[in-house]
């Protein structure tokens, strides 16, 4: 099944592209140019990605592209809650991949925070946010589950991350794989980005992609609370 036979709500734009590398350079041509726009108009850009194995290839390509970096805040749509050192925190993952070179520059707002427990942890993260900038442009992923961000079905907090009038930026959220204990933006503010792109790849997710868009229970996949608003997908095989 290719991504064309999708029936798409009319606000979903869809990018077809062959393969994992042209849609990494095309997803880093079009999110740079969003933010080049938006230091243009407003003297400053805000970013927001998602992190996971399949982000990198669009990571280093974004890193490469030409922008005033030190004018623009990057941070994250979840979190592990694990060090920067750890082998699973996004954090890392962008100072690896992203936050290098003339990339270096820009300021990154991170979730992880450490605390006594995931509950303080997501309290203080929440507070941390309240200084992010309006988010110009927001890349999310999605899980073969449906999830989102750190939006996992089940989680006990997930009624509370999908309420689009909802007053926290973070919640604590529990993942069915390890590490379990995650920090998630919101609905409600992952939502406010004035370009939001879904990066998806494979056969596996495009059934994942046609599943979600059979039905309307969010909290069996919290991705359909997503997919009616305006939002760009990028798709290759």
């Amino acid at each position: 099944m290719a991504i064309s036979e999708l029936k798409l709500p009319a606000t979903v734009q869809v990018h077809d592209l062959a393969d994992a590398k042209a849609l990494a350079a095309t997803l880093a041509h079009d999110v740079a140019e969003r933010l080049r726009a938006a230091i243009a108009a407003n003297g400053q850009a805000c970013v927001v990605l998602s992190g996971g194995r399949s982000p990198v290839p669009f990571l280093e390509k974004l890193a490469s592209e030409q922008l005033d970096w030190a004018k623009v805040t990057v941070s994250l749509a979840d979190e592990r809650w694990v060090p920067v050192e750890h082998a699973d925190s996004n954090a890392g993952l962008l100072a690896r991949h992203l936050l290098k070179g003339a990339a270096a520059k820009a300021r990154f707002v991170g979730l992880y925070q450490q605390a006594e427990n995931l509950d303080s942890a997501a309290v203080d993260t929440d507070q941390a946010l309240a200084e992010l900038p309006a988010i110009d442009v927001l890349v999310l992923g999605m899980g073969d589950d449906g999830h989102t961000a750190s939006l996992f079905p089940n989680s006990p907090n997930l009624a509370e991350g999908l309420d689009p009038n909802g007053k926290r930026r973070c919640l604590p959220m529990l993942a069915p794989s390890v590490p379990h204990q995650r920090l998630s933006m919101t609905r409600s503010l992952l939502a406010s980005a004035a370009f939001i792109a879904l990066s998806v790849q494979g056969p596996g997710k495009l059934a994942t992609l046609r599943a979600a868009l059979a039905g309307n229970d969010l909290s069996e996949m919290p991705i359909r609370a997503f997919l009616h608003d305006p939002l760009s997908i990028y798709w290759c095989p």
